[in-house]
């Protein structure tokens, strides 16, 4: 019977040790809630100093996007995509929908408002760190309007963020 148990002991323990060494060795995922600062160098958002989105990853490669800007003018969040593209590297490209300002007070009033405006795209290259806690990206924003066609307003950007906890 001491044996039995014995024998029985190294396998566990062997299982143990392997699944504790591939949980350390685990490269860190960008699945998870994230909360960035960005800072723009062109474009049409260079003059927005505190600029912040909240991100999140989804397994399998979907993506949303709100900022600390959302309500200004109002928004809906940005929908996208996200990939691995190397070690501790991702690429995310999202899009919202742009809103022009109504003309008059009096359009809200009569129930008009902020329609639509355009669309716009951005492309984020993201470098994770090595404990998977933070980031840092490269963003290009690109600005259409409602034809789809180019339109002013795009511009790169840098941005750090961090993943969110308990």
């Amino acid at each position: 019977m001491r044996t039995m148990s014995r024998m029985l002991l190294v396998p566990i323990v062997l299982l143990g040790v392997v699944g504790l060494a591939a949980s350390h060795t685990a490269a860190p995922d960008l699945a998870g809630e994230w909360r960035a600062q960005l800072q723009f160098s062109s474009g049409a958002f260079a003059s927005i100093k505190d600029l912040e989105f909240m991100y999140v990853f989804n397994q399998g490669g979907t993506m949303t996007e709100s900022s600390n800007y959302d309500a200004s003018p109002p928004v809906p969040p940005a929908c996208g995509i996200w990939r691995k593209v190397g070690t501790r590297e991702f690429e995310a490209k999202y899009e919202f929908y742009v809103t022009k300002a109504p003309a008059a007070f009096d359009e809200i009033v009569k129930g008009g408002g902020w329609g639509p405006g355009g669309r716009g795209i951005f492309v984020e290259r993201i470098t994770l760190s090595e404990d998977g806690k933070s980031f840092t990206s490269k963003i290009k924003y690109d600005q259409f309007d409602t034809a789809g066609k180019p339109a002013e307003g795009g511009g790169v950007a840098t941005g750090k963020g961090v993943r969110l906890t308990f």
